[in-house]
């Protein structure tokens, strides 16, 4: 069952790199006490996530700080060391925590795998965005197959606050 308005999202160890390296977050360190824009695409290095989805936000990083909003996240089914090699590649910087769900544990917990096996690419995660207070999803965004119309950054502002 997809994650609805008004859940608690679930308990899943994603992963990120740190000046450190890779290093394991829970969903408790990246939600519990905190206001949350977090989206999620197909995958890294694609082309509407690499020329709309991600740009948006960190575009739109700045107002969504002004209405409160605490974390940025991006979130895909790749590994940790292609994510921070797509956030470095995108400019992302600190704007946005780039988050990765290498066996799709989170998407599966959120009921939004997508077989992506007839473009050679497996289990992946749909398109959406979603703004998280304390845990609890407030607003949850979901795109058709192919569509890249309620999960953008300007979709997102207009919830949050």
């Amino acid at each position: 069952m997809t994650i609805q308005v008004g859940d608690k999202v679930p308990s899943v160890k994603l992963k990120t790199m740190t000046k450190d390296g890779m290093k394991d977050l829970t969903t408790d360190d990246i939600f519990k006490g905190k206001k949350v824009a977090i989206f999620g695409l197909p995958g890294a290095f694609t082309p509407t996530c690499s020329a709309k989805h991600l740009p948006g936000f960190v575009q739109n990083f700045d107002a969504l700080k002004a209405k409160g909003v605490d974390t940025v996240a991006c979130v895909s089914v790749n590994d940790a060391f292609v994510m921070d090699a797509w956030g470095k590649a995108q400019n992302v910087g600190d704007k946005v925590l780039m988050l990765a769900d290498g066996n799709a544990d989170f998407t599966k917990a959120l009921g939004i795998e997508m077989d992506g096996t007839g473009y050679g690419m497996g289990l992946r995660m749909k398109r959406f965005s979603m703004y998280v207070v304390d845990g609890t999803v407030k607003s949850f965004n979901l795109e058709k197959p192919g569509a890249f119309e309620v999960s953008n950054a300007e979709t997102m502002l207009g919830q949050v606050g």
